[in-house]
């Protein structure tokens, strides 16, 4: 064995690795956009696995010498006390540059100086934001293999090297940098088991030939203990603005979204159509539509008990699950497939050309992953862009109520014309949907962007009335 591979099993398997970056972390963690555990105290943190990418004390793979800069891979579990609706002990993926000493240009993806342990007297720090390991992370997706507990692969075509990256500052549950303007990795932030809908479905849909949804170029995955994704990288689309952005553009200006809306609408159920024809389509039958139901009944106790300015409006909220419920003891059936899960204007991109790619197909990241995964009614997606209109004319001042109205009629006509199937002729599920979004949204809203609280609270009020 080498010594850099002596190195690397090494601190990987110390025992007094984690430990010794536990105090850092306790501090580090709940700073993070990505944490999901805010709130609630760190009792103690796990090791899931460990990788060292760039052995420490080392300048490149398998050199044996150098400055002393390294690459650590971790999957840490997060313990910490449970509550209604949240997952208990949440796995985070967290890649740690180490150094002797931190140069001032990273001195903002500063982590902590270790103490004791095996990497005593060294400083960690982010290691994405640090372009010479963020690019060995590239390379590794050029030579693409098992190494360590993770596994590299990518598609057919080969690689481009040697370019720079850049890592987004407007990601939120996730990480992604931008290597020149080829490409954009996504690294999975809080990680589950199985594979991510963010990997599974555009793969599916490269496979159907719809080119609404970048295709995957790369990914990577955890080997052990089970199967885990962890990023993927596909081409990132140069000159392309996303919806949200344009949207609001269109306001400031006192523009009609119409037409835009109505091609988003043909976008969406081109990728609809396509998901259906790749993967099972199921019904929901009774048990399935009172299952559905129900768990929107939940999540709607749950976010009462978090935020109390939902309590006056929860039986008329309700109401809107209990009429799906009652549809489908009456025997309604509805179609399901898979969707894309978290369908907003800021999961689209529109080209210089007018043409609109959705991304982002993880899903709602609080949400388990085998919830995730299941097939759903296709209204779920519909309701969702249909709140991001609203939220887009409720965050400019003055409210435009007939703006947001235009661009839902817009939208729903698009996808019937594509689709052949109108969602405003199912108004039951698609009010249901569309409620749920919201409590959603007021949860999240609540916990994440006070000031925001607001816009869901004024679609909450004008559901729970219609609802009534």
């Amino acid at each position: 064995m080498s010594e850099a591979a002596s190195t690397r099993v090494a601190l990987a398997a110390n025992t007094a690795l984690l430990p010794s970056l536990a105090p850092l972390l306790h501090q580090w963690l709940p700073r993070q956009r990505w944490f999901a555990g805010k709130g609630r105290p760190i009792n103690a943190f796990s090791l899931v696995s460990a990788t060292e990418i760039l052995p420490v004390g080392t300048d490149s793979v398998g050199s044996g010498t150098g400055t002393g800069t390294g690459l650590l891979h971790l999957l840490v579990r997060v313990h910490q006390p449970h509550m209604p609706a949240q997952s208990p002990d949440d796995c985070y993926q967290l890649l740690l540059g180490v150094r002797s000493v931190l140069p001032p240009r990273l001195a903002p993806a500063l982590i902590g100086q270790v103490t004791d342990g095996p990497l005593t007297g060294r400083t960690v720090y982010e290691g994405l934001h640090d372009p010479r390991l963020a690019g060995l992370l590239l390379e590794r997706f050029r030579a693409p293999g098992t190494f360590g507990s993770l596994r590299f692969d990518r598609g057919g075509a080969p690689i481009a090297a040697e370019l720079a990256p850049r890592v987004l500052d407007t990601e939120q549950s996730n990480t992604s940098l931008v290597y020149g303007n080829a490409y954009i990795l996504k690294i999975f932030r809080r990680i589950f088991p199985g594979t991510n809908p963010d990997l599974e479905l555009p793969l599916a849909l490269a496979r159907e030939g719809c080119g609404r949804v970048p295709a995957p170029v790369a990914w990577f995955e955890a080997t052990a203990p089970e199967p885990l994704t962890l990023g993927v990288l596909q081409p990132f689309l140069r000159g392309a603005e996303d919806g949200w952005q344009l949207a609001l553009r269109a306001l400031t200006k006192g523009r009609d979204f119409t037409n835009e809306a109505h091609a988003l609408g043909r976008a969406t159920a081109e990728v609809h159509t396509a998901l259906a024809a790749a993967l099972p389509t199921p019904s929901l039958r009774r048990a399935q539509t009172e299952h559905l139901a129900a768990a929107m009944v939940q999540r709607l106790e749950a976010a009462a008990q978090a935020v109390p300015a939902l309590v006056p409006y929860v039986p008329g909220l309700r109401a809107a699950f209990d009429a799906v419920a009652a549809l489908g003891h009456r025997g309604r059936n509805w179609a399901a497939q898979r969707v894309h899960g978290d369908l907003h204007l800021g999961q689209t991109l529109r080209a210089a050309d007018g043409f609109w790619s959705l991304i982002d197909f993880e899903g709602e990241p609080a949400r388990p992953l085998p919830e995730r995964r299941r097939p759903q009614p296709p209204v779920r997606d519909i309701a969702g862009m249909l709140r991001s209109f609203d939220y887009a004319a409720r965050s400019h001042r003055p409210w435009n109520a007939e703006w947001a109205a235009r661009c839902r009629t817009a939208y729903c006509e698009g996808y019937a014309r594509t689709s052949g199937v109108d969602p405003r002729s199912e108004p039951e599920l698609l009010r249901a949907h569309e409620t749920d979004k919201a409590v959603y949204e007021v949860q999240y809203e609540a916990q994440h962007r006070p000031d925001w609280l607001p816009v869901p609270m004024a679609a909450i009020h004008r559901l729970a009335s219609v609802a009534d």
